[in-house]
């Protein structure tokens, strides 16, 4: 049996890179974005998955949107909660805008998403979410409180909702991810990257987009049946939780 999957913020960096990985395992696909249309429409086009735009802060779209994505493509089985921003400030100059875009994109946004779909996963018996957090939601990071409070949240998410999913065969699992070679993280300046940020990552290099994606489909996979409540931190060995 085919199963549907939604990943938000899914048509670049990260997300684009699971969209890939699940369609190759063999997943039906639906790629949610939120802004660039010229860059989502690129995607569309290149790799065949369907793209749907939507605002994950805001719960009617969230509903609006997976309704969408249901009626095309039949009833969501496995979220993949990856949408994300930043709006980076030292505490003492962060604003209250910056405070609450970054917790209603980052947090909120796994409630408005994960409530479309949790009742059709209990009443399937069958559900997987999987939450990307971040290594600074375990660790902390300074210009990062409003972020670092997200990604923490989302931990605490994760672990909660498991434990009510559980006997309907729904797992909810995490994915740390540390430094990866994103979009973003390739536009820091080489000499930073080469003088700290690597020399703090043991394995001596930026991950992939790749290696995450593939985390994600082993979560998303029967084979990850007994894993709920956990998880995966793929940073390179620059945090030991």
């Amino acid at each position: 049996m085919t199963r549907v999957a939604v990943v938000t913020g899914g048509t670049r960096g990260i997300g684009a890179a699971i969209c890939v990985a699940l369609g190759a395992a063999g997943f039906r696909v639906a790629a949610n974005y939120a802004g660039n249309d010229d860059n989502a429409r690129i995607f569309g086009a290149e790799t065949g998955i369907p793209v749907f735009k939507w605002d994950v802060s805001n719960y009617h779209a969230c509903s609006e949107g997976v309704r969408q994505v249901e009626a095309e493509l039949g009833p969501v089985e496995v979220l993949v909660n990856n949408a994300g921003i930043t709006r980076d400030a030292m505490f003492h100059k962060m604003t209250p805008e910056q405070w609450n875009e970054v917790i209603a994109t980052n947090l909120t946004g796994l409630f408005n998403m994960t409530h479309q779909v949790w009742a059709g996963m209990r009443d399937r018996s069958f559900g997987r979410i999987i939450n990307i957090s971040s290594i600074n939601g375990q660790k902390g990071q300074m210009g990062q409180v409003n972020y670092s409070a997200a990604k923490a949240g989302d931990l605490g998410f994760t672990k909660a909702l498991a434990q009510e999913g559980a006997a309907k065969n729904i797992t909810v699992n995490a994915v740390c991810p540390g430094y990866i070679a994103t979009e973003m993280v390739k536009a820091v300046p080489e000499q930073v990257l080469k003088e700290r940020i690597i020399p703090q990552i043991p394995v001596g290099r930026l991950g992939s987009p790749e290696e995450i994606a593939r985390c994600v489909v082993f979560l998303a996979s029967e084979d990850a049946g007994f894993i709920t409540g956990s998880t995966i931190t793929a940073n390179g060995g620059q945090y030991v939780a």
